[in-house]
This record gives structure tokens, sequence and C-alpha cells, in this order.
């Protein structure tokens, strides 16, 4: 039948109906006559005209009233109608709608028509009595189905009970559906929400041997019970007020109606009808469903409002008034109207979840109320508001929500008209005034002086005024039921919008889709991580937590270490009666983390060992074994090999070769002796990790005793983050099976190329597409078409994408907005509309590197593709592809910046390696420093051999070996830290008396005298930094070319306190090799810290420390590395001073001392350090003719010692040798 807000203005044309009124408060209502399955509906316009419908709004319901609105994907209102007035737009629903009553209300229509319709439903009788099929009931024992309808909230809808009180009940909580176990108060699933919405839904609990599935509407739940229910036998079943044996009772029983309530098949309803001996009846019941008719309204939006008239025939002065409502928002205007003779205006609203009543008159607030919190649950609220004699009453839930109350001195009373929920755009006379926001929800039993407001005759525009309205119908949705928020992120919402808080959750985005963490070790090595513990997700925005593993990065591999519970050398004696010893090891990490680690990586291992004295462990491969463990996915399968040895050969790392102890035997600890011997070894197998548990079974005899270590499970190489394809031409692709990404995607990749353009990732559907691509050098594209038009994020860089260097790229798509990232930029996002969850609907295959029509293909490298977490194995599709070739080699243009300290990088096949071998520092980077403290009792000599073996004549030597053996600069670095003044931290010295001497002098200050002229005096460059022997942290850098040298002294603030080590050094030079004042300084020793230490390319204390064994060195007493180096926050102060010298090269380089005691004439132990020397053979006349450039030196009376040096008993046949 048409409909319309007054029937007598609706007309029906021949060729289809067509209201005189074309506005969207018409609406065409189809009776079928009974509930009826209906599964699809099509639409025409009517026939011969203009008239057509290009979308509408499906309702449905049981009786006429309480109106519900379908959705299609979960939220998705509209219906996309016709194109013009004769072809036929078919829609299928995805979830059968059964209701008795359609109602198809237009909201848009052919702009140069009207509204114009001819409609048809599909669908099939709908039966009340469905049975099982005997096959359903052998696969599930226990099932029990029906189909409820209520208006309340809370109540027990179901209870099974078997043996010794085990049992489960369904109950309603707050329109939610409980599951929880009855023996002990235990929730174990919940799902639904505003069920209490006077509409049918289904339910239905199937139970497995070790589980329920639990299904309310069209989500289902698997539920995991506990153990104690895996024998349990449902002996009764009671529902409301009746059961299968006998009653239950039920602290709150359910009020409402049931149909279709079936018990493994057996109607109970029928049987109950038929008083069957099974089923017993009490309380209240009855065979029919009796509604009570319930009108609601639904505030949409800003400009929805309701007016009524304000008086009725029993008003005497006061006001009396009554609705409940329901909403996700927490402020919004509830009601609103003025006081008699411009006695001020009355607002009720929300604000932050309560309940406010505000009396307002002349800019100022006469009267403010507040009742109740926390309204914006999505549950109906019931408000009261009265004034009588002289007293105001505002009520939530019927007290129980609070109330407040006030005697104002002016009489409360509505002059003329109520406004709920807004007020009208164009209000002229100014009866309605909203300050606050607007509302959007519901409202119900509207009462005004204990009188019901028909809201139908509303409707009909017979009674008071309306806009924006869905009348007879609630409209709210919950938006967080089920959740769309992944990986435990919590959900809110208001109205029209959900939030996901991800806070604690490991994983970012509107809906907490995206890790925040690398998927492995060697992808935070390349984000210049050092080794550390970290958290890996091994599958990104899968299904699996994050674990916490450590990541060894100090090797030239990088390792991941997931511990167990027991990882040390563990002792066995015999104990009486044990014949076997069984050892279980628990993991940190998850069985599906392990299991996808151990798959991803190039390798793992673990190390077994076995520790006996008279305890064999396999005896022989043709026998059974003494001992074997198990290891691989689950429980793991029984293994009898050893660490070392190969799977099923039942040896151990000596069988295989060949050295063990007694040749008859293929392990050690077979050969059954009474000196301690072991079997250990690596075990590397993939499948056969990890080991899980171990049996050791020869420990049983007088005589035997063992020990045992499982090492933790350590695993290198990441075979999904070095996956790659290079594509030479536009034309070239890699297909793949069609991406499934219906409403979440996520799309991540490194690319790299020299090309300006081109499609990195294309998938098609009939009008849906997924495409991501580089549309300019500077520019990526994230487009897609989910059926309402193409959508697109565009990303663009400062720099140039085509540099040949690898750029990430991650897109998102979810229900609430698409993203796309770039690198380390600002993510770009668009959101999603707020009513529509559109699935993406593909088909072809899914294109890498180019497109289905082979235009505007990409040429360059791909890597490490993944989505939804997956990775696609581009390496083995390129194999067998022409035109891509797998990996792409290259990565020191993107990856070198990370080698620090000239630290050199490396390239590998995967990857690249940081050569520290020409760098003061070590670790991973290059980025760790090589500190010493130094106290007496410790020595190092580096001694360096002549790089050609030189006669004593160098006036033999070629012009060309002589040019290049010149030293015409050097570069010097250390970091020291001390508390003594003076104190020589450097000292280098040349056969023909020059010297380079690095000191601070008395009052603090660095001081560096050069001495490269032996006819003039050392020239002395001060820094004018001071305070350096404050036990900090200071840099000094010595630079120098020719006759110009710069030093620059860096002066770190914060103070860090580190324990030191012994550290002896000591010289024994001639008693004329060293300058008389300089050696006397030396003679006071130096107690401090020295750290990364470099002359030219030479890393003296580096090589001392880490190289010891294959370096020239000798070192006496302890020598331990320390941390005295570290730096903490530098000062932003540092001096650089540029001095012209007195000469311009060195001759004969001899050595360097660094922070030594240097006797003169007698062999003393002393602190410091002796660095590198380089031997460069020069004539010493040629140096003496040298043209001297300089300053004048500098005769500072802060140095302790006389400047005068006696340079005859300078000697120049001392051995190359270097003390430090």
């Amino acid at each position: 039948s048409p409909h319309g807000p007054d029937p007598h203005q609706t007309a029906s044309y021949s060729g289809g109906w067509s209201p005189l009124v074309s506005d969207r408060y018409q609406w065409l209502e189809v009776d079928l006559g009974e509930r009826t399955k209906i599964t699809a509906v099509a639409t025409q316009g009517r026939y011969g005209s203009s008239d057509w419908l290009t979308s509408y709004l499906l309702m449905f319901s049981d009786t006429g009233h309480n109106w519900k609105q379908y959705r299609q994907e979960d939220s998705i209102g509209s219906f996309p109608g016709n194109s013009n007035a004769d072809s036929v737009v078919q829609h299928k629903l995805q979830q059968p709608a059964i209701a008795r009553f359609l109602r198809l209300i237009p909201l848009d229509w052919n702009p140069s028509g009207r509204i114009g319709l001819r409609l048809e439903t599909y669908g099939c009788p709908y039966s009340k009595q469905l049975l099982f099929s005997k096959n359903h009931l052998d696969s599930a024992p226990d099932v029990v189905t029906l189909k409820f309808k209520t208006l309340r909230n809370s109540g027990t809808l179901l209870q099974a009970e078997g043996r010794d009180g085990l049992g489960f009940s369904l109950e309603l909580e707050r329109g939610k559906l409980l599951l929880t176990s009855a023996s002990e108060p235990l929730r174990l699933a919940s799902l639904g929400s505003l069920l209490d919405d006077q509409h049918w839904h289904h339910v239905a609990v199937e139970r497995r041997s070790s589980h329920l599935n639990l299904t309310v509407d069209k989500h289902t739940e698997r539920v995991q019970i506990p153990a104690e229910f895996s024998h349990w036998d449902v002996e009764q079943v009671a529902v409301q007020g009746f059961s299968s044996q006998k009653s239950l009772v039920s602290k709150r029983n359910f009020q409402g109606c049931l149909e279709n309530l079936l018990y493994n098949g057996h109607n109970l309803i029928e049987l109950a009808k038929n008083n069957d001996h099974q089923v017993t009846v009490g309380g209240n019941v009855t065979f029919s469903c009796a509604e009570p008719v319930s009108v609601a309204v639904t505030f949409t939006g800003p400009q929805s409002f309701l007016q009524l008239p304000g008086a009725t025939a029993s008003s005497s002065g006061g006001v009396s008034l009554g609705f409940q409502f329901r909403t996700w928002n927490k402020a919004g205007l509830l009601l609103t109207f003025d006081l008699p003779q411009q006695g001020g205006v009355v607002w009720l609203y929300l604000s932050e979840a309560r309940l406010w009543l505000q009396i307002h008159k002349g800019g100022r607030a006469l009267l403010e109320l507040t009742a109740g919190a926390a309204l914006n649950d999505g549950q109906w609220h019931s408000v009261e508001m009265n004034s009588k004699r002289g007293r105001l009453t505002v009520a939530v839930d019927k007290e129980e929500g609070g109330s407040a109350q006030a005697s104002p001195l002016f009489p409360v009373a509505i002059e003329s008209h109520l406004f709920f929920g807004g007020c009208p755009a164009e209000d002229t006379s100014h009866e309605c005034r909203n300050p606050f926001n607007v509302f959007q929800g519901c409202m119900r039993l509207l009462t005004l002086d204990n009188q019901n407001m028909d809201l139908i005759m509303v409707q009909q525009k017979q009674l008071g005024n309306y806009s924006n309205l869905q009348i007879d119908m609630c409209g709210i949705i919950d938006r967080c039921s089920p959740s769309r928020c992944e990986h435990g992120g919590r959900c809110s919402q208001s109205w029209t919008v959900f939030h996901c808080n991800c806070s604690d959750s490991g994983y970012i985005g509107a809906t907490c889709h995206s890790s925040v963490y690398e998927q492995s070790c060697e992808a935070y090595k390349h984000n210049g991580n050092t080794s550390g513990h970290f958290y890996i997700d091994v599958d990104g925005s899968g299904p699996i937590k994050p674990q916490l593993v450590y990541c060894n990065m100090t090797e030239e591999n990088t390792w991941m270490v997931m511990q167990h519970n027991n990882t040390e050398l563990t002792r066995l004696r015999p104990s009486p009666g044990v014949k076997q010893h069984l050892v279980h090891f628990d993991y940190s990490s998850r069985e599906e983390q392990l299991s996808v680690a151990i798959s991803q990586s190039e390798h793992c291992e673990q190390e077994l060992s076995y520790h006996c004295r008279k305890s064999r462990l396999l005896n022989t491969p043709e026998g059974s074994p003494f001992s074997w463990w198990r290891g691989g996915p689950g429980s793991g399968r029984i293994q009898t090999y050893w660490g070392g040895a190969h799977p099923g050969s039942q040896q151990c790392s000596c069988g295989l070769q060949g050295d063990c102890v007694d040749p008859q035997h293929y392990c050690n600890c077979d050969a059954d002796r009474m000196e301690w011997t072991e079997d250990s070894g690596l075990l590397t197998h993939k499948e056969s990790l990890p080991v899980r548990s171990l049996v050791l079974g020869d420990v049983q005899r007088p005589g035997s005793e063992a020990a045992y270590r499982v090492g933790p499970l350590r695993c290198r190489g990441d075979k999904n983050f070095w996956n790659a394809a290079f594509f030479d031409k536009e034309t070239s692709y890699l297909h793949f099976p069609t991406f499934h990404g219906e409403l979440s995607a996520d799309i991540s990749f490194l690319f790299k190329t020299t090309a300006s353009s081109g499609v990195f990732l294309e998938n098609l559907g009939i009008k849906d597409f997924i495409r991501i691509e580089l549309s300019s050098s500077t520019q990526v594209l994230f487009s897609f078409d989910v059926g309402n038009g193409p959508l697109e994020v565009l990303m663009e860089s400062r720099d140039p994408l085509n540099d040949n260097r690898w750029h990430r790229v991650r897109a998102e798509r979810n229900v609430k907005e698409a993203s796309l990232r770039l690198d380390d930029l600002p993510v770009a996002t668009q959101e999603a509309p707020t009513d529509g969850h559109f699935h993406l609907q593909l088909n072809s295959q899914l294109f890498i590197g180019g497109t289905a029509s082979r235009q505007k293909g990409f040429r360059g490298c791909i890597r490490s593709l993944q989505l939804n977490g997956v990775t696609l194995d581009l390496e083995e599709r390129a194999k067998i592809t022409p035109g891509v070739q797998p990996g792409c080699p290259g990565h020191c243009s993107s990856y070198g910046s990370l080698c620090q300290n000239q630290g050199r990088c490396v390239e590998r096949t995967n990857g690249f390696h940081c050569d520290c071998s020409l760098s003061a520092y070590t670790g991973v980077f290059c980025q760790t420093e090589v500190s010493v403290s130094f106290k007496p009792g410790s020595s190092v000599s580096y001694t360096f051999k002549e790089p050609y073996e030189l006669s004593r004549n160098s006036s033999a030597l070629p012009s060309s070996i002589y040019s290049d053996m010149t030293l015409r600069g050097e570069n010097v670095s250390l970091s020291f830290r001390t508390n003594q003044s003076p104190a020589l931290l450097l000292y280098v010295s040349s056969y023909y008396r020059e010297h380079l001497a690095l000191l601070i002098n008395k009052n603090g200050e660095q001081d560096v005298r050069y001495k490269l002229d032996s006819s003039r005096e050392a020239e002395v460059l001060r820094s004018k930094v001071r305070s350096l022997a404050n036990g900090q942290l200071h840099t000094v850098t010595i630079r120098r070319l020719s006759d110009s040298v710069s030093v620059q002294v860096t002066k770190h603030s914060t103070i860090h306190i580190f324990s030191t080590f012994s550290l002896i050094v000591f010289v024994s030079p001639e008693s004329g090799d060293l300058d008389p004042d300089l050696a006397r300084l030396a003679s006071l020793g130096f107690a401090g810290c020295l750290s990364v230490v470099q002359f030219n390319t030479i890393s003296p204390l580096k090589a001392a420390l880490l190289h010891p064994d294959t370096s020239p060195v000798v070192i006496s007493g302890p020598l331990v590395q320390s941390n005295c180096g570290s730096a903490g926050s530098a000062n932003p102060y540092a001096e650089e001073n540029t001095h012209h010298l007195s000469g311009k090269r060195w001759t004969i380089l001899k050595c360097l001392h660094f922070a030594g005691v240097i006797a003169v004439v007698i062999f003393v132990i002393v602190t410091g350090l002796a660095i590198t020397a380089r031997f460069l053979y020069r004539r010493k006349d040629t140096y003496r003719n040298q043209e001297v450039k300089g300053v004048k030196q500098d005769d500072s009376p802060d140095f302790p010692f006389n400047n005068q040096a006696d340079s005859q008993n300078l000697s120049t046949e001392n051995p190359k040798e270097y003390f430090i």
C-alpha cells in the first residue's frame, strides 16, 4: 500500500507507484500476508515516464510497527536504484530478511522527473519448525537453537546442566548475550548487542569436544571451554519457564517471545504444547507472541527536531514530562521549552554523558541541576521531569540513576511548544534556541502530563512538526559489535563513528591493523639498531602477537635468540627407582611465533650437548637408543640423533666426523668409560626445531653421572626481508592469485628505481580495483574503488624517488580510512564514508610490477612485498618469468650511511656489512667505542715493520718511492677523561728531533706542541677551552696538512662514572730520545681513560684489545676493555683553531706515545698509550732546506718545565718499537 505523511495526498498511477509529492517522507509498504524469508528485491522506474529512483532504503517489520532498516555489509543503509525507467536492478540480500511487511523509502530520484517505482520481492514462506538433519546431529552431540525477541535488556535465556553441577547458561546482560559457566561464575564469551530491540534474533550453541560454537544472528564465535566439560553430558535444559526435565529457577527470567526452540532436533515448544512428559512447563507461559506497540523516533543528524504542543487539558501551572532515550553521544539537547510570560528558557541536555537541567534568563543561569552518569552507553534510559507546588524534580532511570531537586522562586511551566532533539533551521519566531549540540539517538514513550504522545499522528503531519526523523523505528547501530578494532584495540563510539584505542596493543592505525614492530632482527638492524631486546611481529598485521626476543648484532650475521626455561648446563645423578629422566622445555615465545620465526629464517640452530661419565647416550644405530629428544612443531617428533649429526642417523657429531673415543661407537658417551667426556653439537635441521623435551635413559646405574644442556634457539637471515625481483622492462610483470582484502587490507614493500613512473601493483574486479603506482619521480599514488567511486591517496616526497635507493611504501585500507606511508614521511589519509563498509571485490590475477594491459609497467626492484602480513615469493616466481630476474643487488647506496666512523659498507647478496678495519670503533655499524682505563701494572708494545726493505743509505731510494713515503700530514683523534693536570696524553717523535706532543697544562688547558724543524723551538697551540681535567669526557682532533694544522677540542658537559680496568704502559727509549721537558712531564704518569685512539688509518687500541693474536702487539699484565669512554650529552661548544707551522713534513717518524711515564735514563714502568707510527724516509738535508713558516713559539709560563732541550742527546739508532 502506498503511504505518505498524509494518505490523502498519495496518488497511484498506471505503470507504477508515484506519489503526488516527491520528498523523503514518502514510502511504499508491502504486506506479504505472512512472515516470509525475503532473499532479493528488484526495482524499475514507472513505465513510459521519466520517473525512477536512484537510491532507496529498505525497512522490514513483523507487525507493521517497530521497523528495522536493512543494511548490507553491516552498515550500508542505502541501495542504488535505477538509471532509467525500463531496466531492472536487482539486489540479493546478503542475509535473508524474515518479515511480513516491507517498506521502501525513496532517498533520491531522477532530477528531471519524480518518484516512480515498480517493485518485486523474491523469497519463500518462513517455517517456524525446522529440524536438524541426522548427519548434523551426529557431528554435534549437543545443539541448541532458538529465536527470541524482547524489550528487556537483561534476563536468563537458557540453562543447561549435567553431572556434578557442571553447566552453562545464556543470559542477556545490557542487551548482549553472555555465555557463562554455571559451576563457577566464569564468563566464557559475549556476543551481539542491542538485542532488546523487539526484533527476532537467532541463537545457536553447538558443543564440540573441546569448544563451543556460539552464534548470534550472522556472527559466530569459537569458545574454548574448560577441560572438565570435555566428557560432559547434558541432563536437562531450561529455557525461561519450561525445561526438558524439571524446572530450573533463574534469578532473572527472560521476558519476551521464543520460537524454533530446538534441542538436538527436538522442538521443545511443540513438545510443551502436546504436554510431553519430558518437558515441564512452569510460570506464565503462553504459546503466542503478544507484542507491545512502542513507537520510537530516531534523530539522525544536525537538522533533526521534533516539535510538539506543550499544553494539555490537565495542565494546571506545572509540568510533568517523561521519555526514554538511548544514544552513544556524550552531549546533545534532549528537550527545550520557554517559560510563560518571558520567564526564561528551560534546557534539558546531555553533557559529558550526564543529564543537566538549566533554566536561563537574561543571559544568566537561574537554576542548574544534574543527575545520572555514563548515559551514552547505548541503553534505554528514562527521564522524568516534574514541577509541582514550587518543587522541581529531575530523575534518571526511576531514581536508580540519580535524581536532583530544587525549589525555584518562579513557576516552571510550558508556554507553548516542546522541542525535542534540536531546533528548526529557520525559526523566525525564536521559540527554540539551542546553544548545545543536537541530539543524535532514539526516543520513545514520550509523555506530557501522563498522556502518551502519538508519534504516528506526528508522522502523518496531524500533530506537531518534525524534520529529518525516522519515526516508528530506532536506528541505533552498535559499531563496536562486532568490534572492528583489531589486535585487542579497545572500541568506543559516537552516533556516527567508532574509534579504536590502540595503546599498549603493539599496533597502530585507525583499526589497530598495522604492527609497530619489525618482523625480524634483520629488519631492526637495517633501521640502524644495535644488539638488544626487541619485540618481533613475525606476521606483521596478521593474528600472531609480537614476541620479545634478543637480537644479537655483534657478528656479521644478525641472530634472533629465543630463550626457554633451562639453558644452563644441568647435572643429573642416579635416583632410586628412576629409569629415565624426562625434561620439558618451555619457550618464552608461543607455538605459532616459533613456527613462523623458524620458517622465515634462512638458518636456525640449537645447541644440544651431553656430558657423561659411565652414561651411554645412543649406543649403536642398530639398537634402541638409551636417550632421545622431541623436536619440531607442537609437542615434537621423536629424534634419535644428536647435535652435529644428521636427522635419522642415530649418531653424534664424532660419529659423523669419525673421531669418537671408541671407533666402535658413534658417540663418545657410548664408550661407557669412567672418564668424563661429552657429545655436543648444533641441531640445524629446521623441521626438527625447537627441542621440546629430552629423555635421558642411562642414568640409573651405580657410578653413572651426566649433565645436559639445550641452548636457546638461534635463527639468522630473514628470507622475507630480502625476497626481491628486478623488472627490466615496462612490459614485464609477475602475477599471483587474487588478493583478498575485503574489509581490511594492508600492502607494504620496498622499491628502488631510476624510472620516473610505473605501476607497482594492480588487481581488478568487475568494477572494483586496487592499485599502487609511482605516478611521478616524487609521488606515490594509492587508489582503489569498492563500488562507491574511486578514492585516491597521494604521497609526495621532497626528494626524488628514482634515485636508485630503497624506499618503503605502506598502504592500508580499512572500514574507517585509507592511508599511505612513504619512508618516514607523515602518513597521508582519506576517510571512508561513515555509512559504508563496502567489501573490496576482486576477481582478476594480482599483477606485480605491471598491469593487465602491459602498460605503465615498473622498471626497477621490488622487495619484501607483503599483503596482510603474508610475503609473496617474488624470487621463485621471477625464476620462471621472462623479463624478471630474481633478487636485486646493490644495498650500500641505501644502507651505507649506517656505517659510522669511517666504517666501509661492503655489499652482500642479501644485505650489507660494515667493515670497521679502518675505523677506531667496532660494532655492527662501527659505532662502539674502544676504551681503556689506565692504571699501573699493564703494558702493550706495538711494533711496526717498514713497508720496504730499505738500506741505511736513503739516497739510494727511487724518487717515486721517496715521494710516496713522505708524510705531509696526519689526522690524530682521541677521547680522554682525567682529573690530572698537568698530564701528557700523546707524544710523536721522529729520528731527527721532530715531535708532536698533546698535553694538559697545569691550568687544565689543552696544549699541542709541534716541532717539525729540528733547528727551531717547538711551537705551542693552546685551546681556549678550560677545565679539561675535570673527569668528564673530551675529544681532541688534530688535522695537519703540510704547514697548516687545526686542533679541535670538544667539551662534554655530563659526567659519567665507569668502572676502570688496569693498563700499564711503558717504554724504554734511549736517554736522549725524548725532549727533556716532556720527559719530566711524562714521568708524572697518567691516570684516566683513553678512547677511540686513531692515527691516520691505524687504531692501536682496537688492535691490542680485539686482535692481539693477529696484530704486532706484545701485552704484559692484564689488559681489559672498559666503557670509560662512553660520552654523555655533548656540550655544543667546540673550539677549532688553525695555525701555520714552521715545517711541512716529518723526516723519519719514529714513535708515538700516549699517556706515558717515559724515563730519560733508566727503564721505568709507566701508565700510558703508545699509538701507531708510519716510517717515512727522507734525506735530512732536504728537510732542513725547507722554508720556515709559522707563528712565534709560545714560551708558555704555564708549562711547568724548562723549555731548553739538549738536542745533542737525540739518538737515531733506536729500534722501531712503540709501547702502549
